[in-house]
C-alpha cells in the first residue's frame, strides 16, 4: 500500500507539472500573439497612407489595443486628428460667464470615483481642473452644441489615457460625429437611438423581446450606458478602455449593439425575474462587472452585420436621415483614409518652422509652458500632474526631460 501511495503521489506530482508546462505554454503563446499585434499596428502607423483599417480591425479584434501608449497612437489615428496641430491649452477666460459652468463643477467634482486609485489629492485637483477646462473648451468653440450629465465620464477617460490637449481633440471630434445626437436642445434624438436596442432584441430572442414588452421597461435603464460609453457604469478602468478601443473603431450606434449583446447574454436572469416594470429595470440597470467583455464585443460586431441600422431604422422609429451622427458617419469615415503617417507630419511640422522667417522669443516660463503641454499631449493627465507638482519646486526637471 505504501508503493501505492507514494506512485499516486509521484503520478499527481507528474500531472501538476504537465498543467505547469501547459500554462506556461499558453502564456508565451499569448505573449508572442501580443507582440506580434504590437508589430502589425506599428507597421499600420507608419505606411503612407496610414493603414486605418488595419488599426480599426486591430482595435476591434481581442484585447483591441492591448497597451495605453498605442492607444495614445492609434486613436488619434482613428479620428483622423494630426497630433502635430493641436488645440492650444485652454486659459482662465474659458470659464467667465459660461452658462454650463456651474453644472460642469458639480459633475466633474462628483467624478472622483472615476479617477486612478492612489492618486494623490493634488493630481486629482489638477485633472479636475482640465476635465472642466476641456468641457467648457468645447462647448465654448461649438454653441451649437449642448452640455448633457455624462459627457465628463468621456472627457475623463480621454483625459487619462491621452492628456489634456490631446483629450480636447478627440473630445472635439467625437461631439461633432458619435456624440453629436446626445448634445441636441432636447433628448429626442438620444431616445430614438435608444429605441433600436428592441428591434435588435426582438430579432433575436423574440421570447425576451415578448417579455420586457409586457413588463413595459422600455429602454431607459440602458440611458447611462450608451451616453457614457459605459464609463458610468464600470468600475474596471481596463474593461472601458476596452470598450473605448471597440468603439472608437466603429459606427456610433455600436454602443447600443453592445448594449443589447449585454441584454441578450442575461436573458435567462430577465425571465426568471418578475414581469413587471420595477424588477426588470432594478435588474438591467446594474452591469454585471465580469462579462466576458471580449465575447461581447464579438457578439456585439456580428449583430451589426447581421442587423445594420438602415435595416432597423424603421422599427426603432428613427426617420434615418435625420440622425446627425449617422448621417455624417460615411463622410467622417472617408476622412480617415488619406492620413499620413506622424513621421511625414513631424517633418512637415519641421519644415515649417524652418520656413519661419520670425520667431518668437521665448523666456525660461515660456519653454516650461511648451514642455507641460508636450507631457500634456504625450503621457496623459495623470502624468501632467505630477510634471506639474513638480515644477512648483524646481523648472529644471522638465527640461532635463527635453
Amino acid at each position: 500500500m505504501k508503493r501505492g501511495a507514494g506512485g499516486s503521489r509521484r503520478e499527481g506530482s507528474e500531472a501538476e507539472r504537465g498543467r505547469s508546462r501547459s500554462r506556461s505554454g499558453a502564456t508565451e503563446h499569448n505573449g508572442l500573439r501580443k507582440k506580434e499585434k504590437l508589430l502589425e499596428m506599428t507597421r499600420a502607423l507608419t505606411s503612407d497612407p496610414v493603414a486605418i483599417d488595419v488599426l480599426r480591425r486591430a482595435a476591434v479584434s481581442r484585447g483591441g489595443l492591448l497597451t495605453d501608449e498605442m492607444r495614445r497612437r492609434v486613436w488619434p489615428k482613428l479620428l483622423s486628428i494630426n497630433v502635430f496641430n493641436l488645440p492650444p491649452k485652454p486659459g482662465k477666460a474659458i470659464r467667465e460667464n459660461h452658462k454650463d459652468y456651474n453644472q460642469v463643477l458639480m459633475d466633474v467634482r462628483r467624478s472622483l470615483q472615476r479617477f486612478p486609485k492612489g492618486m494623490r489629492e493634488e493630481q486629482c485637483q489638477v485633472l479636475q481642473e482640465q476635465l472642466i477646462d476641456t468641457i467648457l473648451y468645447i462647448l465654448k468653440g461649438h454653441p451649437e452644441l449642448h452640455y448633457y450629465q455624462g459627457y465628463h465620464d468621456i472627457a475623463v477617460t480621454l483625459l487619462l489615457v491621452v492628456g489634456e490637449r490631446m483629450g480636447i481633440a478627440m473630445l472635439e471630434k467625437l461631439s461633432a460625429h458619435h456624440l453629436r445626437d446626445f448634445m441636441d436642445p432636447t433628448m429626442d434624438s438620444t431616445k430614438h437611438i435608444l429605441n433600436y436596442l428592441m428591434p435588435i432584441l426582438k430579432r433575436e430572442s423574440p421570447r425576451l423581446h415578448d417579455f420586457m414588452c409586457r413588463a413595459e421597461v422600455g429602454t431607459v435603464f440602458a440611458l447611462s450606458w450608451l451616453i457614457t460609453w459605459y464609463g458610468h457604469v464600470l468600475s474596471n478602468f481596463q474593461h472601458i478602455l476596452r470598450l473605448y478601443d471597440f468603439f472608437l473603431a466603429s459606427h456610433p450606434l455600436m454602443a447600443i449593439y453592445f448594449a443589447a449583446v449585454i441584454v441578450l447574454h442575461r436573458e435567462q436572469e430577465v425571465l426568471d425575474c418578475d414581469c413587471d416594470m420595477a424588477s426588470v429595470h432594478h435588474l438591467l440597470s446594474r452591469i454585471p462587472q465580469d462579462l466576458p467583455y471580449e465575447t461581447l464585443i464579438s457578439q456585439a460586431d456580428e449583430l451589426f452585420q447581421h442587423h445594420p441600422p438602415y435595416d432597423l431604422a424603421k422599427q426603432a422609429a428613427l426617420q434615418y436621415r435625420k440622425s446627425i451622427t449617422i448621417t455624417t458617419f460615411q463622410d467622417f469615415q472617408r476622412a480617415t483614409l488619406d492620413q499620413r503617417p506622424d513621421s511625414i507630419l513631424r517633418q512637415r511640422l519641421h519644415n515649417d518652422s524652418e520656413a519661419a522667417s520670425v520667431l518668437p522669443v521665448m523666456g525660461n516660463n515660456g519653454l516650461v509652458k511648451m514642455a507641460v503641454w508636450g507631457l500634456s499631449a504625450t503621457l496623459g493627465a495623470a502624468a501632467l500632474a505630477v510634471a506639474q507638482t513638480a515644477l512648483e519646486w524646481t523648472p529644471e526637471f522638465l527640461f532635463q526631460l527635453f
